[in-house]
């Protein structure tokens, strides 16, 4: 049995990726060659078969993937910073009415249309047809040079919204307690999800990174950091079952809290596990999406799976247009087109209610078939109604560029390769007045004074409310320099330096040679945020 386990994985992650390599060439998705892989090794010429081994495997891949879209896609900064605005109404118009609409295929609540799921297992195929894939939209925007149109700036920030606000509730759905819902059971899982994300998002943030700064240091272990955030997302996913969630979940809501983790951290983690899920996990977790498929669906009444196409479809596009025009975008149309993205997440819902024997496989296959339509015809459509809309002027990414995207533009960039080291300062010798009619510009709240000597400090136009007027003249800038600054090193990445400045509330920043401790510019948050706009350019 061991054996047999052995040779079906060996086989599926070889076909997987050579046919990953193949269809490249033709410009399909890499989900596409997993899954046809797994009807090749599976029904077609059945060598493979799934056992109790392979299924540990499959298992280990799906809190892996779910922890990777929390790491990487979400952003939870810039989901609260949007709950007031207009964004996140246009987000939730957009996941309601597709959840409602698709509910009246998917349950018996006005029309029975023999899937046979209980409640909680049609709420979690509801969810599964109104999710919204950010990678997607994100790369059409890409594309479409758009990431910073207003149009980019409306779909990417409602593509994340929306797809946090489904995942959570899909989680919520598949989990123990879901076959015995009551308001006090809601009530108090809600509790415990926010409790298990406060103390996740504590041990993020305060916890970890020194933690694994101290033990690096201490004990020189080779991919020290790798092994425990690893070890760490096995824990957090019992943690997720013991409290009746599903563990994909408390993977996805792990990833999520780790998200801000420093990224000379991500450096160190991310590579270790990008290389284990795209090498090995995710091609044997979505090639088993083809193990599974059959043609038993076709069994089903015409007009039940006409139905189960047209209506969902219908209902997200008319959910997204509706989001849009109440939060009165522009082009509501082309938002709708945008929110219509569908990736691999849906697939991997899928193989978990599969898995749980929430769903058949009469409908796992013909949703799964959907979804590949999806994937394979969305973004062409999503980017022709992008470039219909007429191009307008760049949002200012000092103030509306959503925070999740500066992970597309800024990595392995480093300060070093930015710094303008001609870029000339203010001397502390410099008297308020001067400073203040020769150096201030719009949107720069500080400034690095410095001269022959080095770095003096900087100066934040805020403490010029205390010193009075007719005193600038005779006060160098030297009475007022703040000297005990943040700095940034010229080897250090450029995310780094900007959330340093981000959590000291500056915008701009020294930047010191590790190796001499000596002076050598300025980087400010403007130049930063302007920098993301020419690099997402540059990948198009």
């Amino acid at each position: 049995m061991l054996q047999d386990a052995l040779l079906s994985t060996g086989l599926l992650i070889v076909v997987a990726k050579l046919a990953e390599g193949i269809l490249q060439r033709f410009r399909l998705n890499s989900i596409v060659a997993y899954t046809a892989t797994g009807i090749i090794l599976g029904p077609v010429f059945g060598v493979v078969h799934l056992n109790d081994y392979l299924h540990i495997l499959l298992s280990i891949g799906i809190f892996l993937y779910f922890f990777l879209i929390g790491l990487e896609e979400l952003d939870v900064s810039a989901f609260m910073a949007s709950i007031h605005r207009r964004f996140f109404v246009a987000a939730v118009i957009s996941v309601i009415i597709p959840l409602v609409v698709s509910l009246l295929v998917t349950s018996s609540l006005l029309f029975d249309f023999g899937l046979g799921l209980d409640f909680s297992g049609s709420l979690a195929l509801a969810g599964v047809l109104s999710l919204t894939s950010l990678g997607v939209v994100a790369k059409v925007l890409i594309d479409a040079d758009r990431l910073r149109q207003p149009v980019g700036i409306e779909m990417f920030t409602t593509a994340l919204i929306a797809e946090l606000l489904v995942l959570l509730l899909v989680g919520f759905t598949i989990g123990e307690h879901a076959e015995h819902v009551t308001l006090a059971g809601v009530l108090l899982l809600l509790g415990q999800i926010a409790a298990f994300i406060v103390v996740t998002w504590v041990l993020a943030s305060r916890v970890i990174p020194p933690a694994i700064e101290f033990l690096e240091r201490l004990l020189r272990v080779p991919q020290l950091s790798f092994g425990l955030i690893l070890g760490l997302l096995f824990v957090a996913v019992v943690g997720a079952e013991e409290m009746g969630l599903h563990g994909s979940l408390g993977a996805l809501l792990l990833g999520v809290a780790l998200s801000r983790l420093p990224h000379q951290v991500h450096r160190d983690i991310i590579p270790g596990l990008k290389s284990v899920a795209d090498g090995f996990f995710v091609p044997l977790f979505f090639s088993s999406a083809g193990l599974h498929l059959g043609l038993s669906f076709t069994e089903m009444p015409i007009w039940t799976i006409a139905a189960l196409v047209v209506v969902p479809f219908a209902g997200k596009f008319a959910g997204a247009w509706l989001g849009a025009s109440m939060a009165r975008f522009d082009a509501p149309v082309t938002l709708a087109t945008g929110l219509m993205a569908k990736g691999v997440a849906e697939i991997a819902v899928l193989l978990v209610l599969l898995e749980h024997g929430i769903i058949g496989s009469d409908v796992f296959s013909l949703f799964v078939l959907i979804m590949l339509a999806y994937i394979l015809l969305a973004p062409p459509f999503i980017g022709m109604a992008v470039s219909r809309v007429e191009a307008g002027e760049p949002v200012s990414p000092a103030e509306n560029l959503p925070p999740s995207m500066i992970r597309f533009a800024l990595d392995n960039i480093r300060v070093g390769d930015v710094i303008d080291r001609n870029h000339s300062h203010p001397g502390p010798e410099l008297s308020v007045r001067d400073f203040a009619d020769r150096w201030i510009m719009p949107g720069q709240q500080d400034y690095v004074v410095a001269d022959r000597d080095g770095l003096a400090g900087i100066v934040s136009l805020a403490m010029l409310r205390y010193l009075p007027k007719h005193a600038w003249s005779d006060t160098p800038l030297a009475k007022i320099v703040r000297q005990a600054t943040p700095t940034t090193w010229t080897d250090e990445l450029v995310e780094d330096a900007l959330q340093r400045m981000s959590e000291n509330a500056l915008t701009a920043i020294p930047v010191l040679d590790r190796q001499s401790q000596a002076f050598v510019g300025t980087i400010t948050s403007q130049e930063i945020l302007e920098m993301i706009t020419t690099e997402v350019r540059g990948e198009v």
